[in-house]
């Protein structure tokens, strides 16, 4: 037995306690979700969650949110206002505990603060002061106005009247420490986008987005809720239903809201939210909707003829195409984590089946056209299933899962280890070439791909898997798709798309990426893919030279030439231009290239992003091009 030469010093010493406001800086994943862009936007989240509360409990109509000039973020409603008496047992002002204590609030077991509320741990507000350089409450109550600020959590002074108010409500103005976030810099887009989301599902709650330093502002208020939200959705996809399902309905202590819109897209779009605050990996509510609708779509069919003896039809055919907003209300929420991205209640599950059960079964039978049309459209995703899963087992046998039988035209990599590879897909045959002779072999492998992929978004899973580009490029990857879709297999954890600096060129990029993020968006989550920016321009003068990537560097490098020097400007309209040492030295090698790393800040704004791009439907296309015509400082034609 092999045996120690030194003594161990773990003992009770060695045991560290973190107390209140430390507990969050030091474990900010567990409290925030991280500390990178998203964390930095949820604080705002975590504070206008807090004012949604006060108006689901009826006592708030308007939030605005404030972008300062100095980097803070103001949230300010007309509720009651946070309590700020001194508390019976604490012997300190209520909003003191609310502001610094982790599990302090009126959303508990047996406090009558609120029957439903979206901050269930108590931790929310206080965790946002915990990773603020400063932050300031101010409270309009009983006619005057109470202030307390705060540095990174720590009260600076008692709870104090600094005035009087006309009103009630609340404000809470904060700045995140630099020093604890990637980035303190609020994404406008990124607020709109969820303060909208939270007009949907309140009906009745005015909001205010206003930008102090980019000067611009926008208001969301909605009186249709979530059947204004999925029309919103599907307005670009092509309806199948002449008017969305909808059921709202108590089921015991849960309220229960159902939407949903068929159309004729092939993928499934389901957003699901407890008490107004979103859910993106789903929970309990969506386990009873799916299993509800799945049994309910089946028992029709059957009861009607449309399906066959012995015919079902499985929870992914009926979900194709399908658009669904489910909201759920309750008193104590238990999510999976802090940031409540899965809903943990069991009453959940229970209670949307037997809302779904009823409703959509009675709305089958009012509208037979629509549900033969459901029904017909669930067969025909059905049989392409089944076709599609022959065509996938046909590529995976031919694949990287039998004896690693690669594309032929793939340049592999020496090295085994997928951390270490990376994966080049190239526009054409010309510049695969290049790419081959000017590559690092040892860790870098080149696809080229002729001509433009299949437009994935208007093809099913079976005719992708016809297409050769696509066939080689499944294969090569080695994940496989759809249900035996394994990221742990991917070969390279590295991928570039790389396509000429046209429109041709970034007409491929947009297949491409159309393709990951519909059938393998966890290359995009995992932050597998990127865009490599290969140069537009080379500066010739004397021996020197240098590579620029647009008009404006080619522009400021030649105001920096001295006065009469002597310079030659090529321009590459394409990768095939450029010999193998040129494409080394400014798009392969790791120390000179420039690469865009493709990430999925708002999935549901990508995914109408690439409907309206690659859809059927042309008006919309026509007016975002049109709209967006005059950004476009760069187009070959």
């Amino acid at each position: 037995m092999a045996t120690t030469t030194h003594q161990s010093n773990y003992d009770a010493s060695q045991i560290q306690m973190l107390r209140g406001m430390e507990a969050v800086r030091e474990n900010m994943g567990m409290y925030l979700g991280g500390n990178d862009a998203a964390a930095l936007h949820h604080l705002v989240y975590e504070v206008v969650d807090n004012s949604v509360d006060e108006a689901l409990a009826g006592y708030c109509d308007i939030i605005i949110v404030e972008l300062r000039q100095d980097g803070s973020v103001a949230v300010i409603d007309n509720g009651r206002g946070i309590p700020t008496g001194m508390h019976p047992v604490e012997k300190r002002s209520a909003l003191e505990l609310a502001l610094t204590e982790l599990h302090a609030g009126g959303k508990f077991k047996g406090s009558q603060g609120y029957k439903v509320s979206g901050g269930l741990h108590g931790v929310g507000v206080s965790a946002v002061n915990a990773v603020s350089e400063w932050l300031r409450a101010e409270v309009r109550q009983n006619g005057k106005l109470w202030v307390q600020e705060y540095a990174l959590g720590a009260p600076k002074a008692p709870v104090k009247a600094v005035g009087n108010a006309d009103d009630t409500g609340t404000t809470i103005v904060f700045k995140p420490s630099p020093t604890l976030f990637t980035t303190t810099e609020f994404n406008f887009r990124t607020l709109s986008n969820r303060l909208r989301e939270m007009a949907y599902l309140t009906k009745g709650l005015r909001f205010k987005l206003i930008d102090y330093v980019g000067d611009r502002e926008v208001t969301y208020y909605f009186d249709g809720g979530i059947v204004s939200f999925v029309r919103h959705l599907t307005r670009e996809k092509g309806p199948l239903l002449g008017q969305p399902f909808y059921v709202e309905k108590q089921v015991e202590n849960v309220n229960v809201e159902v939407t949903l819109q068929y159309t004729g897209d092939f993928n499934e779009n389901l957003l699901a939210f407890t008490n107004n605050i979103a859910n993106p990996d789903g929970g309990t509510h969506v386990t009873g909707f799916r299993t509800a609708l799945t049994r309910t779509i089946n028992s029709y069919g059957r009861s009607k003829g449309l399906l066959k003896d012995g015919e079902s039809l499985s929870g992914d055919d009926v979900r194709e195409g399908l658009t669904a907003i489910i909201s759920v209300k309750l008193f104590r929420p238990q999510f999976e984590s802090q940031t409540k991205v899965k809903l943990a209640t069991p009453e959940a599950k229970s209670a949307v089946e037997t809302a779904m059960n009823e409703a959509f079964g009675t709305f089958l039978d009012e509208n037979p056209s629509e549900a033969k049309r459901i029904i017909e459209k669930a067969l025909l995703a059905s049989r392409a299933r089944d076709a599609a899963r022959k065509a996938r087992d046909l590529v995976q046998r031919k694949g990287a899962l039998e004896g690693f039988a690669l594309p032929g035209k793939l340049a592999d990599c020496s090295d085994k280890e997928p951390a270490h590879c990376e994966l080049f897909l190239v526009e054409g045959d010309s510049a695969g070439g290049s790419a081959k002779q000017g590559r690092d072999r040892r860790f870098q492998a080149i696809l080229p791909l002729r001509g433009k992929i299949l437009n994935v978004e208007k093809a099913r899973l079976d005719k992708m898997l016809a297409n050769n580009e696509v066939k080689a490029l499944i294969t090569a990857l080695g994940t496989g798709i759809g249900e035996t879709f394994d990221l742990a297999r991917l070969r390279y954890h590295r991928i570039m798309l790389m396509a000429d600096a046209d429109v041709d060129g970034s007409h491929i990029r947009t297949l491409l990426l159309t393709f990951f993020f519909r059938h393998m968006r966890e290359i995009i989550v995992n932050g597998h893919l990127y865009l490599a920016q290969p140069p537009l321009f080379r500066i010739q003068h004397g021996k020197n030279y240098k590579y620029v990537f647009n008009e404006d560097a080619r522009d400021e490098y030649i105001r920096t030439l001295n006065a009469g020097t002597r310079y030659t400007v090529q321009r590459f309209k394409g990768l095939g231009e450029m010999n193998p040492e040129q494409l080394w030295e400014t798009t392969l090698n790791p120390q000179n290239r420039l690469l865009l790393q493709v990430t999925i800040e708002d999935a549901r704004e990508a995914d109408e992003t690439f409907t309206m791009l690659m859809g059927d439907l042309v008006p919309p296309r026509r007016r975002f091009i049109q709209t967006h015509a005059a950004d476009v400082r760069n187009l070959d034609v």
